[in-house]
């Protein structure tokens, strides 16, 4: 089993239980919102104040996407500052202007950085930069100074939902917590004017805990040249030592216990002993990495993969396994898809839009590893059936190309700034909108 190691956390959860910060926060002398229309005059060049707690420290899905935002919004014209927390030698080269703020290491996962707040000096920068809309991508305590801070300035303050919290605090042991958590998830967002949420089953979930206004559906996209078909390599197989006609099951993502490694390894275990032959590859690092390969002697791990050498990985597989229940929405599922792999995902927020049943791949009840099993074993036996599941995972990846959705978030923007709607129609995402 992974370790835990819950207790390390608990002073970093305790957080959220609090309902306001502890910390004063001056707001800047930033312009209202009618001094910088001008008037009737045209609208000045939108300017983005981005707080987040993951940017160029750590190369996770918040970051790429965030640094993918930013660099689009760039391009159309506005400025951005982004607000995060930075390493000395940070493993992204980020886009954008990057204000360092304060932070230190979660105990136990040192990886990731908890954010301090706003200081004089980061206040300082802020008042400079005179932001026409505060966007905040993490609820921690950089978020909720950003909130204080766009409310008192009389700027328009939207957030976007990344990472689903309360999924986690299972894996370390913090239930007792979550309660309290979307006690204050609710508050904090309900005082944002637009909440971008990733799936419409996301947004599902967060209105059946209270969180009803302004969400608006923002998806991840995906590069299709990059993740494609094309880039399946018999020699990247055989250089791991995999032979062409072996049907090869994957895993991507970083390695840490709340993305589903336990089922993962109980699968792959099953498989085994039940004979069923097939390579397992995982693709990714992290501190779970060391057990895990203790556990699966027989697996290749190839360590942190980006670029060719991941889109490579991944077009050389053949099934992708992924028991994740903790994801938003499902980057590396998405991934996977355009690279012509039939997909095994939890039937959870993350991949129930992305995943139809039955037809790109198979949805499994979260933890269930005799479904997972089942649903693994069917795809390495059939290859008619993973010919039939990779055709359509491929042809329905096309569907989520960046730049329409990047486009999308500019368009929220101007929404929210009163200029004029975005070009895709901006209602709130409906109830029940998750079909799959």
């Amino acid at each position: 089993m992974v370790q835990r190691i819950a207790p390390s956390l608990r002073p970093v959860f305790s957080y959220f239980s609090l309902g306001r910060s502890t910390m004063n926060v001056a707001a800047p002398s930033c312009r209202s919102s009618s001094a910088r229309t001008g008037g009737n005059g045209p609208p000045p060049p939108k300017r983005i104040a981005l707080f987040t707690g993951a940017y160029n420290h750590i190369a996770d899905g918040v970051s790429l996407t965030l640094n993918r935002l930013v660099d689009h919004l760039e391009q159309q014209g506005a400025a951005v500052r982004v607000f995060a927390p930075t390493v000395d030698d940070p493993p992204l080269d980020h886009a954008g202007t990057l204000v360092p703020v304060p932070s230190v290491p979660l105990p136990g996962r040192s990886e990731y950085r908890f954010a301090l707040g706003v200081t004089p000096s980061v206040r300082e920068e802020l008042e400079a930069f005179d932001p026409t809309l505060f966007h905040i991508a993490t609820p921690d305590l950089l978020g909720r100074h950003a909130l204080t801070l766009g409310q008192t300035a009389d700027t328009p303050v939207v957030a976007s939902y990344h990472t689903h919290f309360s999924s986690y605090l299972k894996y370390y042991h913090l239930d007792l917590l979550e309660s309290a958590l979307w006690s204050y998830l609710r508050r904090f967002y309900q005082q944002c004017e637009q909440v971008y949420v990733p799936s419409a089953a996301m947004a599902d979930v967060l209105r059946s805990h209270g969180i009803t206004g302004g969400l608006r559906l923002w998806e991840r996209g995906v590069n299709t040249d990059r993740f494609s078909p094309s880039h399946r390599s018999p020699d990247w197989r055989r250089a791991h030592g995999i032979g062409d006609d072996e049907v090869v099951v994957s895993f991507v993502s970083r390695l840490v216990r709340e993305k589903g490694l336990d089922v993962y390894a109980d699968v792959i275990e099953r498989l085994e002993q039940q004979g069923i032959p097939h390579r397992s590859v995982v693709v990714g690092d992290g501190p779970a990495r060391d057990e895990m390969e203790d556990r699966l002697p027989n697996t290749v791990f190839t360590g942190f993969l980006e670029g060719d050498d991941l889109a490579r990985a991944y077009a050389s597989s053949d099934v992708f396994l992924f028991p994740s229940d903790t994801e938003t929405f499902g980057n590396v599922t998405l991934e996977a898809m355009a690279s012509g792999l039939p997909t095994v995902c939890a039937r959870a927020a993350g991949s129930r839009d992305l995943v139809e049943d039955g037809v790109t791949g198979r949805l499994c009840p979260p933890g269930d590893v005799s479904a997972f099993t089942n649903a693994a074993r069917q795809l390495i036996q059939d290859a008619s059936l993973r010919d039939r599941m990779r055709t359509a995972a491929h042809d329905r990846a096309q569907d989520f190309g960046w730049a329409t959705i990047l486009d999308k978030m500019n368009g929220y923007y101007d929404e929210v700034l009163g200029r004029h709607g975005p070009s895709s129609e901006p209602t709130p995402v409906a109830d029940g909108a998750s079909a799959r």
